[in-house]
């Protein structure tokens, strides 16, 4: 199978949409030997931070010396992205190759999995087939019924944070959702909260006293003299300064939940020197998480989409730039778009809404008549690429910076617009 071969049959694939439930996915895994279970995996689920949580993780145990696997979801430049051995993106040929191995065991199936599912089962006979001592696999939404939760015996388990998103699917309120992101807990397995609602907490407490799960939670007091800038973060733990260059102000957290992880991996025997935590924070690199593009205009990603990550980005332009800037903005209809012209307004000197290239996207006036509604100058584009070139020159001529936020569907093509317009 060619790499465009595999493309066209996912394609196909994902006409099944998100079907709920794990027997599908289970079933195609038992086809394929389980491969879940032949390697050690930390299992990531939460509202925001699980990409860059992870590529920090994976990026610390590389340093060590593990063979590591990662696992991210959605893609952001193309399929490949999702899956790195030791950091590094997979070439489309080993995605082809394993695409391969998976499709005819689908097509054997009676109820065919979806696209994720296939997605997410191609991970895990990658990480076997590349002898992986550890992989970090991060859930794609929620985490009970995730296709993701499928190992019957984590190495770790970790929820970054419960916050409100996804409430069609998760519910409305942050116990419904936290119940859902504690469906990753197994018996006996240790597990990591990294939030901050006693709400969630409360759930997941109960979900790790039922299965015997030791508990571990976030102390925000076990780091000192944290600085953070456009050139990344700093900070003290255990009198070792760390830094990475990962910049949005919301990475502190994320440290912190990597920094935590370490001492419980460490306290299960795992050997992580202080020299691969310092090096693996240092190397990290991740994108579309506040991501510097350009710095004449500063142009700059941000895959904010839900309040929370809404809230997250607007402090950090706060802090970083002291001039309003030009917003590009595209999400989600499911999102609470309603309340982005609140949040973000008194940083905004114009806003450019457009649709990203995904079926479930909001209509691009739509979201700019909540601005307009809140007196922000706002003009709406259906096309992403007219919707870039009009928010780059607009804050080339006025010298300010370029913040794109919203869905990282739209990273790709705002990436190679940004690449064209700016040469």
């Amino acid at each position: 199978m060619t790499y465009e071969e595999s493309l066209e049959y996912l394609k196909l694939a994902s006409g099944k949409g998100s079907v709920f439930g794990l027997e599908r996915v289970k079933e195609l895994l038992r086809r394929l030997g389980d491969p879940q279970e032949n390697v050690a995996i930390i299992h990531v689920s939460g509202t925001n931070g699980k990409g860059s949580f992870g590529a920090m993780l994976t990026s610390v145990l590389s340093e060590q010396g593990y063979i590591t696997g990662g696992f991210s979801s959605p893609a952001i430049t193309s399929v490949t992205d999702s899956y790195r051995i030791n950091c590094t993106e997979i070439s489309e040929e080993v995605f082809a190759d394993i695409i391969g191995i998976i499709a005819p065991m689908a097509d054997a199936m009676e109820d065919k999995p979806t696209e994720f599912e296939m997605l997410a089962a191609a991970a895990f006979v990658l990480f076997a087939k590349e002898n992986c001592d550890i992989a970090v696999v991060e859930c794609g939404m929620g985490g009970d019924t995730d296709a993701t939760n499928v190992m019957t015996s984590p190495l770790l388990s970790v929820i970054t944070n419960v916050q409100s998103d996804h409430c069609r699917f998760l519910g409305n309120t942050l116990a419904e959702i936290a119940s859902h992101k504690a469906g990753i807990i197994k018996r006996c397995r240790p597990v990591y909260f990294g939030g901050e609602s006693s709400e969630a907490l409360d759930v997941i407490r109960r979900r790790a006293e039922e299965y015997d799960a030791p508990l571990s939670l976030k102390d925000p007091d076990c780091i000192s003299d944290v600085s953070c800038s456009l050139e990344g973060i700093s900070l003290v733990w255990k009198d070792h300064r760390l830094k990475t260059s990962l910049c949005g102000s919301y990475q502190t957290d994320n440290i912190l939940n990597v920094l935590h992880c370490v001492d419980i991996l460490r306290d299960m025997g795992l050997e992580i020197s202080d020299t691969a935590l310092e090096n693996g924070l240092a190397k990290t690199e991740w994108h579309g998480r506040f991501e510097i593009l350009r710095r004449d205009p500063y142009v700059i990603f941000d895959g904010a989409h839900n309040p929370d990550g809404i809230r997250f980005a607007a402090d950090t332009i706060s802090r970083f730039f002291t001039e309003k800037a030009a917003i590009l903005i595209g999400v989600m209809a499911d999102k609470e778009y309603g309340l982005y012209a609140d949040m973000l307004g008194r940083y905004i000197d114009k806003a450019f809404t457009v649709r990203p290239d995904n079926p479930r996207a909001l209509h691009s006036s739509k979201l700019a008549e909540v601005f307009t509604a809140n007196g922000i100058k706002a003009e709406s584009f259906e096309v992403l690429s007219d919707g870039v070139e009009a928010a780059y020159s607009y804050a080339k001529e006025k010298d300010i910076p370029l913040i794109a936020l919203g869905s990282l569907y739209m990273y790709r093509e705002f990436t190679v617009c940004l690449d064209r317009i700016s040469q």
